[in-house]
């Protein structure tokens, strides 16, 4: 069977994360994105693993969906996931490493709570910070369930991943030591993609998954992973495991330059810079002084021992897109969180039923049957990769457009399209 499934969100326990983030709601937006399996995200949070336990009832092995649920959204799928905030002092320094963790059931979840509930507060966040070495986290988890998967969130990001610049290593083991050899995937993250990582060993070595680590509903879905296999959470982890290019068909990403880490820079002093950039002024801000953030792009550099577009042999493909609100957004020169937005982005999701088929599948042809030619042509250009890019830094999204100005300013001139 073939489907869509994203393994990293936050509920409403979550620190910076909407009041919106339920079940109901996350149920009911993995349907509006076309996602097949979502994660619960947070389960180690009590009162979050109490919702899951009296919402959630089971259906294929190691799955979940919501009861008594009235619409469609019975059909979308929930795997349990949780993320854990690793910060601890290793050979010196002080680490920050975010953990995501797959567990099959929730009576493991269960187990794996009760022993981390003895080493730090579940309660203050859906994310909670541990002083636990993530080696240790590792073998609780897999020392609880064999079935359970661990892997690095987000892997090349500044402050808190394995990879990060500030805070984390330099290798799968140099982190996990003797349990790196059950470390079998890691996260992209929103700053890099596929292409970036297969410069660096362990991201060869690793598959490499995708996720939206959303904090909203709207979010959902931003980065994904596309699957065939049965729909159940034992064949999920073993086409993962084996980096099976069959059974996990590739990853849907955001644009690495849109992440808020991708060039290095100062947001406080509005200075985004390249890799070779922050070299000639040797890592420190030509404005205040200070060392500057460096970013996803420059730590590849220091890690890679491949060039610029080398393509392992037996890599999991992946393809870069640009969200549906993002792209009618800029076609009308307003935000994507406006009324016209939504209301577009309505009709688009009711003739082509989810946002991944509009953005995925869905023909020229049929887009301007329904909507404006510009719009349609932005779909496209996203689609095949035809974008121009701002990147972000230290904390600052970057910007993906699919038209230039020139472009712009002629649409609305000669068409009176609105920009």
């Amino acid at each position: 069977m073939r489907f869509i499934a994203d393994f990293h969100i936050h509920s409403r326990y979550s620190r910076a994360t909407s009041p919106q983030m339920d079940l109901e709601n996350i149920a009911r937006w993995a349907e509006i994105k076309g996602i097949k399996v979502i994660a619960t995200g947070d389960y180690t949070h009590p009162e979050w693993f109490k919702n899951l336990k009296e919402k959630l009832e089971p259906t294929e092995p190691g799955l979940y969906r919501l009861r008594h649920q009235s619409s469609g959204s019975e059909q979308v799928r929930f795997i349990l996931t949780s993320e854990v905030s690793c910060i601890y002092s290793k050979r010196g320094k002080v680490r920050k490493v975010h953990v995501l963790i797959f567990s099959p059931s929730l009576e493991i979840v269960e187990k794996i709570n009760a022993q981390l509930a003895l080493i730090g507060n579940l309660k203050a966040d859906g994310r909670p910070i541990l002083g636990l070495d993530a080696k240790e986290l590792a073998k609780i988890v897999l020392n609880t369930s064999e079935n359970c998967l661990v892997l690095g969130a987000h892997l090349m990001t500044p402050w808190f991943s394995l990879f990060g610049s500030r805070s984390g290593f330099d290798s799968l083991e140099e982190c996990f030591e003797e349990y790196s050899r059950y470390i079998y995937a890691g996260e992209t993250g929103l700053s890099a993609d596929p292409a970036m990582l297969w410069r660096i060993p362990d991201g060869r070595r690793i598959t490499l998954i995708s996720n939206s680590d959303a904090h909203s509903p709207q979010k959902i879905g931003r980065e994904a992973n596309v699957f065939n296999t049965e729909l159940n959470y034992f064949s999920i982890i073993e086409a993962i495991r084996r980096k099976d290019p069959k059974r996990f068909l590739y990853t849907i990403e955001f644009y690495p330059e849109e992440g808020k880490y991708h060039y290095d820079g100062h947001r406080l002093c509005h200075l985004s810079l390249s890799p070779h950039e922050t070299k000639k002024y040797n890592g420190i801000c030509p404005r205040c002084g200070k060392p500057l953030t460096v970013g996803v792009l420059n730590r590849v550099e220091q890690l890679a021992d491949r060039p610029v577009g080398f393509h392992p042999k037996g890599a999991i493909p992946f393809k870069s897109l640009i969200p549906l609100a993002e792209i009618i957004a800029e076609v009308f020169g307003v935000g994507p969180e406006t009324i016209q937005v939504e209301k577009e982005y309505k009709k688009l999701i009711k003739r082509f039923g989810s946002e991944f088929n509009v953005l995925l599948k869905a023909k020229r042809e049929d887009l301007e049957k329904i909507t404006l030619p510009e719009l349609a042509e932005g779909i496209i250009r996203a689609r095949e990769g035809q974008v121009i890019r701002e990147p972000g830094y230290d904390g600052v999204y970057g910007k993906i457009r699919v038209f230039s100005e020139e472009e712009r300013k002629r649409f609305s001139s000669e068409q009176g399209v609105l920009f």
